[in-house]
């Protein structure tokens, strides 16, 4: 018997597995162009969402079927809920630039964050699928991984009176 997990999880992993087939073919004509402007990668990250359903993300700077068109890398970013200390972390990888060199905008729940130094040149616009206070946003930047700490909105109890019949 197979379940809905089961059934997801092949749906998944078919649409990963022709995704990197596609890659392949992209890799090779850009091999045959003599093109030195890579590197060039792609991938998936799947995790468990605190609902307990797998979350499977892409990232990387070439997508299936699409040729790069700027050599601007797409980095990985993680984004972590920390229900004790009521915080939502997002954490990038983005080696080589410095801390002077990483622009963070914050508006409407999408995170836009961009650095260049030299030939390292990153991108990504990150939707916040959590309740946070955008104008908490505190950021760190060390050996190559920014991390952007925001408090998590705590639900609003519900206003107003019960009242009794009498």
């Amino acid at each position: 018997m197979t379940t809905f997990f089961d059934s997801e999880f092949d749906r998944i992993f078919k649409r990963m597995s022709n995704s990197f087939f596609d890659i392949d073919d992209i890799f090779e004509e850009f091999k045959g162009n003599g093109s030195e402007s890579g590197p060039y990668y792609y991938g998936y990250t799947m995790t468990v969402g605190p609902d307990g359903k797998p979350v499977v993300k892409e990232y990387g700077n070439v997508k299936p079927g699409l040729l790069p068109t700027a050599d601007t890398r797409e980095p990985l970013v993680d984004t972590i809920v920390d229900e004790k200390e009521k915080v939502v972390k997002l954490i990038a990888e983005m080696p080589g630039v410095e801390k002077t060199d990483v622009k963070i905008v914050v508006e409407n729940k999408i995170v836009d964050l961009s650095a260049e130094r030299g030939d390292k040149k990153y991108h990504v616009k990150v939707p916040v699928q959590y309740k946070v206070d955008e104008n908490s946003a505190k950021a760190s930047y060390k050996n190559g991984v920014l991390q952007i700490i925001f408090k998590l909105i705590e639900e609003e109890k519900q206003k107003g009176k019960t009242v009794e019949v009498e």
